[in-house]
């Protein structure tokens, strides 16, 4: 057998798909091998169940190694349009049943199948089964673009040596589970969030109606909200009641919609279909009690019979289920076409299904060859591995994409336990991050974002913490002070980089966007009135450190940190050194920004303010790093001893930290909190006296990839050979390769990781009481929900990994072009985005730059002493030009650009 490719784990195999992509071949048997098994609450979800992302720019799906999917979509509000809970005869979809009369061969795991291979793919589940005479090859795949839908590709072989009579009935369910946040307070007012599952399905219960799509070519269902019984309505005015009192702590205040097209839920969801795009359907029914029987998914009762055509079924009971009949022949292989989806508003059936009719056998082709163009790539000729972990980071960050019907824009959720199980969008931070690598790639997801963002700007310029339901504001006792600085950010590089100043003068409405109390301003003036908020209402403390409120990017900085009774006066006078060593580099790009498009004044003024914050940051260097925070004079400084990571990256990054300051920081960073750690750099040097999670998980010295993203970029500006060992600590692969028995961590992943302090290194928070009794408890904060109920697809490892890349090469965009600081610590590579390249081959670097806008653009190339005096050839645009040497060694020539028309040049040297 071979060796398996670097970063597979022990759950499969990392391979190269038929398109040339990367997919990873899942082989464990996850019923009889205990290393499968994860400590989970069942309401969430199974132990042995382990789940991959499927999706496009609309909808996500989850896909299980069991072989069932569940679609995820987001107008109305998010939730999945399939739910799963076999104890309530729901199974999800995207599995069927081959028969022919008597055996029967099924795509759900493990089906009595002699084989069953399943590989997760960029774009799809694939589960190949065979039994007996006949094989399945099923692929559920998400068309790449921005259609609501999947596809399922089944290839039914007949290996007989006898023709053979079959049918194939599919199934998909038609049950919503909502991701309700009003059924997550109802269940932390009984201490107990797992009960939140269940009464999602309670209090959203629907009828359903089935008509068949013409031409017999399949189903479509919709559904009609039948109501809050009383009890459900008895219930929440109880909730809401204690809102007043003992929830307020946890939740804030009483929740209110802002306008009518606001809502907790969505009481009207899109309609769903399931057609056959090939050829007309042989057979259709809704009723999947009737079709399942007491044998449930495992053994369907009505297999062995055609459907029944029944499409009353209307409760509960209700299913998606289409038959398709085909004559094999000895060796014949036949490919079915089905489409699974929704229509949202603006989404006509006839044409959707028409798009998807042309062309059939090449849809899953030209799906993945679409993926295999998009993106960014760094390929590194010593390390392969590198490329393949950048286009599966780059697809599942894309993939996450959902729409959002309240604000009009697509959305990049943090989704993880986040969204799927406590049930918000957020943090506000959370989007700005991920789509910072979109400015290379795709800037159009990065304008969305933006203006998702904008538009959930208030009066006073703040942004609230996070969105439940339909446009709700999160009803949350969280109210961190760092939000504005992430928007600032975003903002300012998405137009330095693409010279879109266009994009500032948009006009979008603001909160509550619909109705009088909706206002309009352009991006400008919404990007002020945050700048505004964050210096003039936020402000700075004492210490001229930009104040800290009850959070900063750490909720547990304050809350389960702080004794609750100290919160009210820690928010009035706590300084975050985080916030202002941040504001120290965003405040300046924010300046860069407004001097590039003629704001003189205000750039003035922000950089004023950064350099103040600068300057508040190096009075709290303690000799080896800098504080954490200052709470009150009775509880002091945060971060004097362990060290606290968060703000020390963001030191070196703005230039905080004067140059002494900076070598001796980056040893102890090195020191204390990298070497200790296979997986990347720890948030603590060690425990934090008070804090709520055991020792190495979460904010407890736990490893944050949203963190080491800004470590990798600063260490890059000190450090090169540093810097890529911390990016390759982060990477997927080297999680595999540490802790191969943890499944999670292979293909995605959480926003945390266990550290090597943890009892439980490279796993994820649970409640170490779920380990039978194995160890004592160990922090139940969240009673009935752990990271494990739902350990992957959080944006955050695949995000900073795609974005860290280009600061590994010293990418800054300026005023006047680009500065490049290339300091991976490799003589041979090449990254490569439809905005920015840069190549090296030994004493040759080679780039481009393609912004939106046509213009003359200064490169700035700042390479080590000795490589840049190497270097006697400059090329831009095909002529050879003379280079400028700048007062600080770069290598400075200009060229110009326009629209398909890139900036490239070329520098090189002898050796």
């Amino acid at each position: 057998m071979s060796e398996k490719a670097y970063g597979s784990g022990y759950f499969g195999e990392w391979i190269e798909d038929a398109f040339g992509l990367p997919a990873y071949r899942y082989t464990c048997d996850q019923e009889s091998d205990p290393k499968a098994r994860t400590p989970v609450h069942a309401a969430w979800r199974s132990p042995t169940d382990h789940t991959h992302q499927i999706g496009n720019d609309r909808l996500v799906a989850a896909a299980s190694n069991y072989g069932y999917v569940q679609v995820r979509q987001d107008e109305g509000s998010p939730k999945f349009l399939n739910d799963y809970g076999p104890a309530h005869g729901q199974y999800g979809g995207g599995f069927g049943y081959l028969t022919d009369g008597e055996r029967v061969l099924g795509t759900l795991y493990p089906n009595g199948a002699e084989t069953f291979e399943r590989i997760f793919g960029m774009g799809y589940l694939r589960k190949t089964v065979s039994q007996g005479p006949y094989t399945v090859d099923q692929v559920i795949f998400a068309p790449f673009g921005d259609d609501p839908l999947l596809i399922s590709q089944v290839t039914v072989t007949n290996r007989g040596d006898r023709r053979a009579d079959l049918w194939w009935v599919e199934y998909w369910g038609c049950q919503a589970y909502q991701f309700s946040y009003r059924a997550t307070m109802m269940a932390y007012g009984r201490r107990d969030l797992g009960a939140a599952a269940g009464l999602r399905r309670e209090l959203a219960r629907f009828a359903h109606r089935f008509e068949p799509i013409p031409g017999r070519a399949g189903l479509f269902e919709t559904k009609r909200f039948l109501g809050r019984t009383l009890s459900d309505r008895l219930r929440w005015g109880a909730v809401q009641l204690a809102l007043s009192t003992v929830l307020r702590r946890a939740f804030g205040g009483p929740v209110r919609r802002p306008v009518r097209e606001a809502s907790l839920e969505d009481l009207s969801p899109p309609p769903t279909f399931l057609a056959s795009l090939d050829a007309p359907a042989d057979g259709l029914s809704s009723d999947g009690r009737a079709f399942f029987g007491p044998g449930g998914a495992a053994q369907p009762a009505g297999v062995r019979r055609p459907l029944d055509g029944n499409l009353g079924c209307t409760g509960p009971e209700s299913a998606l289920l289409l038959e398709r009949r085909l004559s094999l022949a000895p060796g014949e292989s036949r490919t079915l076409y089905l489409a699974y989806g929704y229509l949202p508003d603006g989404f006509s059936l006839e044409d959707l299904l028409a798009r998807y009719r042309v062309d059939l056998p090449s849809l899953w082709e030209r799906s993945c060859t679409a993926w295999r163009g998009d993106g960014l790539r760094l390929t590194v000729p010593e390390e392969p591995w590198v490329e393949r972990e950048l286009a599966w980071h780059n697809y599942y960050l894309r993939s996450n994409l959902t729409f959002d019907s309240f604000f009009g824009e697509h959305i990049l959720s943090q989704g993880h336990v986040y969204q799927y199980l406590i049930g918000f969008q957020g943090a506000a931070r959370d989007p700005l991050q991920h789509a910072l690598p979109f400015i290379f790639s795709q800037p159009w997801i990065v304008r969305e974002v933006l203006r998702y963002t904008l538009k959930e700007v208030q009066p006073d310029g703040s942004l609230p913490y996070g969105i439940v339901g339909h446009g709700m504001r999160m009803p949350v006792v969280f109210n961190p002070s760092d939000l504005e600085l992430w928007l600032l950010w975003l903002a300012s590089e998405y137009v330095l980089a693409t010279r879109d100043t266009a994009f500032l003068e948009e006009t979008v409405p603001t909160y509550p966007v619909y109705g009088r109390r909706a206002g309009r301003a352009t991006v400008r003036e919404l990007l002020e009135r945050c700048f505004r908020h964050l210096t003039e209402v936020t402000g700075v403390g004492a210490h001229g450190l930009l104040r800290l409120s009850n959070g900063d990017w750490n909720d547990n900085a304050v809350v389960g940190n702080v004794p609750r009774e100290a919160h009210a006066e820690v928010r009035r006078q706590a300084e975050s050194v985080l916030n202002a060593a941040m504001a120290g580099y965003v405040l300046e790009h924010y300046g860069r920004l407004l001097a590039y498009t003629g704001d003189e004044a205000l750039a003035a003024e922000a950089r004023r303010r950064a350099e103040a914050q600068r300057k508040a940051v190096q009075a709290q260097w303690v000799g080896r790093w800098f504080r954490r925070a200052w709470l009150t004079p009775e509880l002091g400084w945060l971060g004097e001893d362990p060290m606290w990571l968060e703000p020390q990256p963001w030191a070196l990054i703005s230039g905080a930290a004067l140059p002494e300051q900076a070598r001796e920081l980056v040893r102890a960073i090195d020191e204390l909190v990298r070497r200790p750690s296979p997986i990347g750099a720890m948030l603590q040097s060690g425990a934090v006296k008070g804090m709520e999670s055991p020792l190495g998980v979460l904010t407890n010295a736990g490893v944050w990839p949203s963190i080491n993203g800004t470590l990798i970029w600063a260490l890059a500006g000190q450090d090169g050979r540093l810097a890529w060992d911390e990016w390759r600590k982060n990477s997927l692969a080297c999680h595999a390769e540490a802790y191969p028995e943890v499944w999670y961590g292979i293909w995605s992943g959480p926003d945390a990781y266990n550290s090597a302090l943890s009892a439980y290194p490279g796993q994820t928070y649970f409640e170490e009481a779920r380990t039978e009794g194995t160890v004592e408890r160990g922090g139940d904060m969240l009673p009935g929900l752990s990271w494990t109920d739902w350990p992957v697809m959080n944006m955050h490892p695949h995000a900073w990994q795609l974005y860290t890349v280009p600061k590994l090469l010293g990418v800054e965009f300026t005023p006047e072009g680009v500065s490049l600081a290339p300091s991976l610590p490799l003589v041979r590579y090449r990254f490569s985005s439809p905005l920015l390249g840069l190549w090296r081959e030994g004493h040759r670097y080679e780039g481009w730059y393609a912004p939106a806008a046509a213009g003359r653009w200064r490169i700035a190339l700042r390479l080590p002493p000795q490589e840049a005096a190497a270097v006697t050839r400059v090329e831009v645009n095909g002529l050879t030009v003379e280079p400028l040497r700048d007062g600080d060694g770069a290598i400075a020539f200009s060229g110009e650009s326009r629209p398909g028309e890139p900036l490239r040049w070329v520098a090189e040297g002898g050796a």
